[in-house]
């Protein structure tokens, strides 16, 4: 039987990614500033490499997927420059953390992001594979890496492009966003709040009317639109791709940061 759009949002909400504990274990663990800014530098980083759209929405264009590209270009508009956003609520939580100003100046996004690689080279640094000129983990590189395919236009790389973003948004709309206001804010940790200037990031994607969750609408009409016989396997592709690399950057760093018991050297191959 052909794979139909309501078993491909299965597959993903089966992926043990869906369901990761990494930000319950924040929340229980309650983590001291410097592993907060190792975690953000990691998070961030990854979240970076997925807001480019590159050439996928003129790929889908030129294979006469107008309909999609428009979806796809939606959701590439929606966010832009959410980087400073992002790296504003990193800085105001570690702060929070720490008791104390560690980043005098919230809104210095260069400021912020050295001080957040700073914290990630101090702990991560003797792991195997670690990057030091950019202070990424290899797992941290391969999940960045399966969003280089939006800069190929043929039809196959766009295919796969396709069951990634699906996967993406809804990854990020039903456990990432959900999971970072556990941590951060249903924890009490920090004494944080969505409606906290700071923390603006987190306030426009999260919940009903946020941006996550009509990005993940615009993937499943584009993903759906599209899928059939011929093409399920390379969207399967896609949306493996990502599950996969993603669940192993939030073992390591769950292992390596947040004493989730699974010992590092098991989770991790350079």
């Amino acid at each position: 039987m052909p794979v139909t759009i309501d078993d491909l949002v299965d597959r993903i909400r089966g992926h043990r990614c869906y369901q990761h504990p990494i930000f319950e274990h924040w929340a229980e663990v309650r983590p001291e500033s410097t592993v907060v800014g190792a975690l953000f530098h990691q998070i961030r980083n990854f979240c970076d490499a997925t807001r480019p759209g590159g050439k996928f929405p003129q790929a889908l264009a030129m294979h006469k997927l107008s309909k999609e590209s428009d979806l796809l270009q939606e959701i590439i508009e929606s966010e832009e420059n959410h980087a400073p956003e992002l790296a504003t609520m990193a800085g105001y939580i570690v702060n929070r953390a720490a008791g104390h100003t560690v980043f005098g100046d919230l809104y210095d996004q260069e400021l912020v992001e050295q001080g957040l690689k700073e914290f990630s080279d101090r702990l991560l640094r003797n792991l195997p594979g670690y990057d030091p000129k950019t202070g990424l983990l290899a797992q941290t590189r391969r999940a960045r890496a399966v969003f280089d395919g939006r800069q190929q236009v043929d039809r196959d790389s766009t295919l796969r492009n396709l069951g990634t973003a699906l996967a993406l948004e809804m990854i990020s709309n039903r456990h990432l966003i959900p999971g970072e206001k556990t941590a951060l804010v249903d924890a009490g940790h920090y004494g944080a709040e969505l409606e906290d200037a700071e923390m603006h990031y987190l306030l426009e994607h999260w919940g009903e009317i946020g941006a996550e969750q009509q990005h993940e609408k615009n993937a499943v009409a584009a993903v759906g639109s599209v899928l059939n016989e011929q093409n399920e396997a390379l969207v399967l592709e896609g949306v493996d791709a990502f599950l996969d690399s993603l669940v192993a950057l939030w073992d390591v760093l769950d292992s390596a940061l947040l004493t989730s018991g699974r010992p590092a050297t098991e989770l991790i191959s350079a």
